[in-house]
């Protein structure tokens, strides 16, 4: 601990892995392996893939680049820590350590809310204006709105370590974890957290909240379109070019919303259920989000088929 008159801070926090399943964590680790793998690689692929592919280098596959390096970031954030904990059973991680960590942790997760309503905004205009679609997102345009994104996150976010860091922190210092969360540090404070509560609140309905009600307007816009075409072909073709983009949606909100919504109000939901969600929500996307893509998307099956045959060839 460090002591400064009537201010504690502590040196460093006690993550935690699976409540009660202690004893197995070398065998869980398996799968927490296997899904780091299949984000490490799967995200890589699809870069590599988009990179020395030119067909593919238009605005929807600029947008999927942007999302696989933010889920290869996601992943690289809580790897160290999550299979440290579960191999070797290292819990301490440092004050300053921890919330570097959560800043990035959260800026990222930021980022892929609002690439996923830029992804929806592209599948929007792609249906409803096909003939204006290159016109409006251009390559300065596409990177424009990266930019954007990464600043809005930074921004925004860059008042909470420093709200943490004013806090003063006694009793238990376990993390409900084995990554840093700022629900879940704040809730260790025992001074006033009031001001981190309404601004963590005030930023996450303005950043991913918004997000999300502008993609659900988005598809409502796509629906409507879709549902004036004239043949049910041109329909299912439509709709078909949306698929993987909702199914990357839903793996990504659901679980956020649900562990957001544990840390906010749910003091009585089992420990295991708010760990289950919380690492649903930080592998689980970063893993299936290429996989995903990969089935549907029909222009990087190809692309990889034909990257596999030149190898061996």
């Amino acid at each position: 601990w460090e002591f400064n008159g009537s201010f504690y801070q502590p040196s460093a926090f006690l993550m935690m892995g699976i409540p009660g399943l202690e004893a197995l964590h070398p065998w869980i680790s398996i799968p927490f392996c296997a899904l780091y793998l299949t984000a490490l690689l799967g995200n890589c692929v699809i870069l590599f893939i988009i990179r020395r592919t030119p067909s593919l280098h238009e605005p929807m596959y600029y947008f999927l680049s942007m999302l696989a390096v933010t889920d290869l970031g996601l992943a690289l954030c809580t790897l160290p820590t999550t299979l440290g904990l579960l191999w070797f059973g290292a819990r301490r991680i440092a004050f300053d350590a921890c919330l570097t960590q959560m800043y990035f942790i959260h800026i990222l997760s930021f980022i892929e809310s609002s690439v996923l309503l830029a992804m929806a905004f592209d599948r929007f205009i792609a249906i409803s204006h096909p003939l204006r679609h290159p016109a409006i997102l251009t390559k300065s345009t596409v990177l424009k709105i990266g930019l954007a994104i990464v600043l809005r996150g930074m921004v925004s976010l860059l008042p909470i370590p420093f709200l943490l860091k004013r806090l003063t922190y006694c009793g238990r210092m376990e993390l409900s974890h084995s990554f840093c969360f700022h629900p879940d540090i704040m809730n260790l404070a025992c001074a006033d957290i009031k001001v981190n509560v309404f601004y963590g609140m005030i930023v996450l309905l303005s950043t991913v909240g918004m997000d999300f009600i502008f993609i659900v307007l988005s598809y409502i816009l796509i629906i409507r379109t879709v549902l004036s075409l004239t043949t049910k072909e041109e329909c299912l073709k439509a709709l078909n070019t949306c698929v993987s983009h909702i199914c990357a949606v839903l793996v990504f909100f659901i679980p956020m919303i649900g562990l957001s919504m544990i840390h906010r109000f749910g003091k009585n939901v089992p420990p295991l259920v708010n760990t289950l969600v919380a690492y649903t929500y930080l592998t689980i996307p970063p893993a299936l989000n290429p996989i995903i893509y990969s089935i549907k998307s029909t222009h990087i099956r190809e692309a990889l088929l034909r990257a596999l045959c030149r190898k061996r060839g």
